[in-house]
């Protein structure tokens, strides 16, 4: 905003021009805000009650899903624990990774049917390379999957086979 307050030559503060933007584009100007450093984000994930799990919505790159531009999160991530906090920095094992992001939060909301593998559970499995998996979006270009997740089942149908979507939805929708 200080950059584009400079930028026509005429002296704006940097809130005068976001009022600016946001009039011009009739409120759909989004912001981020980051409020947490990497040393913070590792040891909350070290944290033996941290749970992971996204506040992002259903979305997809194109049609009427597509329309905005999301946080990369919302494509992202389940793949950054995997890849980047898991896989490449160490911060926790792939096993607890794969828990805090499964059973755990599963076992909290009280879905004992979910976030395990076993017999007569609802069986959503997301099958991904651990040497690979990644997130692939970022704030310029967001709505990017992630890489190194083949194939996605929810209750036990495939909804990603091969890296591409088959159309199927078995999903449910559940509460706790």
């Amino acid at each position: 905003l200080a950059e584009l307050a400079s930028r026509d030559g005429e002296e704006r503060s940097p809130v005068e021009i976001l009022l600016d933007i946001v009039l011009e584009d009739e409120n759909r100007t989004m912001h981020v805000n980051f409020g947490m450093d990497e040393t913070d984000v590792r040891t909350v994930m070290r944290h033996d009650l941290t749970m992971v799990g996204s506040d992002g919505s259903s979305l997809r790159p194109t049609g009427p899903l597509g329309d905005g531009v999301p946080h990369p999160r919302n494509y992202g991530t389940f793949p950054r624990v995997l890849g980047h906090y898991a896989r490449d920095e160490e911060v926790l094992s792939l096993e607890r990774a794969v828990h805090k992001m499964t059973g755990m939060p599963a076992a909290r909301l009280g879905l004992d049917d979910r976030g395990v593998v076993k017999r007569d559970a609802c069986a959503d499995l997301t099958v991904f390379d651990p040497d690979t998996v990644a997130q692939t979006g970022d704030f310029l270009d967001p709505a990017v999957y992630p890489a190194g997740i083949d194939h996605v089942l929810v209750n036990g149908e495939f909804v990603v086979r091969d890296g591409d979507h088959t159309g199927e939805r078995p999903g449910d929708v559940i509460g706790a």
